[in-house]
């Protein structure tokens, strides 16, 4: 009996022993599995993240580009406008010159002060004419080119606030 008795308990040692083992393998494999899982999903997390911020870095870069771009452009525009306002300006000094020469020789050769005066006051009158022409004309191009300077700007403002509402 006392045999027998031992016999049993050592079956059921093995037989509790194995099943520990087995069930300690089990809990093995599938901590291991979770483990490799809970890998798998952090390794898809931080890819997605990457490319989002790859995107977000290569979105940025193009935003800049179009941005210094948009500031050539409209320092392009800039120049072309202070160049033509420049060559207005010097044809406008060039006639005046040219306009007030003329007026002195012909007030030289005026044979009385009554002629003299007519010929002055004429010439006033067209020169002051003339300068408020020339004021108008600078004005409208003056005019033209900030508004071609500022169009590149307001159109990339525009397409970043466009943005920026799509992205909300």
């Amino acid at each position: 009996m006392a045999d027998n008795t031992a016999e049993t308990v050592k079956k059921t040692v093995e037989t509790a022993a194995t099943t520990v083992k087995a069930s300690a393998e089990k809990a093995q494999a599938t901590f291991q599995a979770n483990a490799e899982q809970a890998q798998a999903a952090g390794a898809k997390a931080f890819r997605e993240v990457a490319d989002k911020s790859a995107a977000g870095i290569s979105e940025l870069n193009a935003q800049g580009k179009q941005n210094l771009e948009a500031l050539v452009a409209s320092a392009t525009a800039a120049q072309k406008g202070v160049e033509a306002l420049s060559a207005q300006t010097a044809a406008f000094t060039k006639k005046s010159w040219e306009d007030g020469v003329a007026a002195a020789q012909s007030m030289s050769q005026a044979r009385s002060i009554q002629e003299l005066l007519e010929l002055q006051t004429t010439w006033a009158k067209s020169a002051t004419e003339a300068y408020l022409a020339e004021v108008t004309k600078a004005t409208d191009v003056l005019t033209a080119s900030v508004k071609n300077s500022f169009q590149p700007i307001n159109e990339r403002v525009t397409a970043s606030v466009e943005k920026f509402q799509a992205a909300r």
